[in-house]
């Protein structure tokens, strides 16, 4: 029975790992870490492209042991954890320390209370907003997402939310432990400025912790600038949104969102969910922007804009709520039942009959299950006081369902 040896370089091999290689007939290995091969007489394949290597790997196993060189810790981020599906009882892991562990000893910075990202590979536009809303951050770059360009995105996002760039620190590290290891560490503006080799791993944090709320649902009227009273209420609310079922990444369209609200407590429930509010209301429009900067909500887009124009570049939802149509609710509601991803749900609040009337039968026409909800909210304070009871007027809630 042959074995395939996973072993990670901190560049270089322990003995006891160049031992392991010895054995061994085949190793695959990027070209970064050829040198650590050493003298190995025997037959060595690239890693990439993967799949390519992967039927490499199944095909050699067949005739002896094999070796994977890999950088760091393998199952953090890394090729272990596809390897440990494919060959899993044949595969024996030996990891180095990870890239986070020897970065963050470089700059004297625990990691225990750090998030983590990976823009490896990964196509993610909202990665600017989630790192902003966490203390530190540690980042897996590629090519592509490069430190300057993060850099550039944290700049572009802080900025629409309220967030000074002085408050941000970046640590990045490259090519560790090797001859042209270089750390460096700077504000945003700075990084962005500057040119790093693609063996990187990026450190983010906030010198002052971004402020946050001891609870994720449940802003009230008074914590949301509206106008005029218009605003979902906070019954209502909760209730759309257990109706919305919010999935933890994806995109949500916010309809007529007016103050916001929906988008606000999406955006805190949720803080990977993509979130665009289109409001055609210049007043509603300045709303929105401010309780986006008062909580730093950066995975919400204002879109200024009337629907179902406005929707026409926005990327595909998984969930749409429709809070106003501004008179459009036939257009609104089939241009984005096309639009509506494959198990996606749209909600619409209906507090006119027409709205009532007519949204459940066109989301039947397009195909959708629907329920409807009504739910009449009052409140009063107690001990009772006459002069303090509120009724307010009831709400239907519209959920289709594809």
């Amino acid at each position: 029975m042959s074995n395939l040896f996973l072993l990670g370089c901190d560049p270089e091999l322990t003995p006891g790992k160049a031992a392991l290689l010895i054995s061994c007939r085949t190793a695959f290995a990027p070209r970064r870490l050829r040198p650590a091969l050493g003298d190995f007489s025997g037959s060595v394949y690239p890693v990439t492209p993967l799949p390519e290597a992967l039927e490499q790997m199944a095909d050699e196993l067949q005739r002896g042991d094999i070796a994977v060189l890999t950088g760091g810790d393998p199952l953090f981020f890394g090729i272990g954890r596809r390897l440990i599906e494919l060959f899993g009882p044949d595969l024996i892991i030996h990891p180095a320390l990870s890239a986070p562990q020897t970065a963050c000893a470089r700059f004297l910075e625990p990691w225990d209370d750090a998030c983590f990202i990976s823009l490896h590979g990964r196509d993610d536009d909202n990665f600017a907003a989630r790192i902003l809303r966490r203390p530190k951050t540690i980042v897996f770059t590629d090519h592509r997402r490069t430190p300057a360009l993060i850099a550039q995105r944290l700049l572009e996002t802080g900025a629409g939310i309220g967030i000074a760039q002085e408050n941000i620190v970046m640590m990045i590290a490259e090519d560790l432990g090797t001859p042209k290891e270089r750390l460096t560490k700077g504000c945003p503006r700075e990084i962005a400025e500057m040119r790093f080799s693609t063996l990187n791993i990026v450190i983010i944090k906030h010198k002052r912790p971004p402020p946050t709320a001891d609870f994720v649902l449940g802003l009230n009227e008074n914590n949301i600038r509206h106008s005029r009273g218009l605003i979902t209420k906070d019954e209502v609310r909760a209730a759309t949104l257990h109706h919305l079922r919010l999935p933890k990444q994806g995109v949500l369209w916010d309809i007529g969102a007016g103050s916001g609200s929906i988008s606000l407590e999406a955006a805190r429930l949720c803080p990977e969910l993509r979130i665009f509010a289109v409001e055609r209301q210049p007043e509603e429009q300045d709303n929105i922007t401010a309780n986006i900067r008062r909580y730093q909500s950066g995975n919400i887009t204002l879109v200024k804009d009337q629907a179902p124009e406005a929707l026409k570049s926005l990327p595909r939802p998984e969930r749409i709520f429709i809070g106003g149509s501004g008179g459009r609710l036939t257009e609104i509601i089939n241009f984005a039942a096309a639009a509506l991803a494959p198990q996606g749900i749209m909600v619409v609040n209906a507090v006119i009959s027409s709205t009532r009337d007519k949204a459940p039968a066109l989301l039947h026409q397009a195909g959708m299950r629907v329920q409807t909800t009504t739910i009449q909210v009052s409140r009063a304070p107690f001990p009772p006081e006459t002069d303090e009871i509120i009724n307010f007027k009831p709400i239907t809630i519209i959920t289709g369902k594809k």
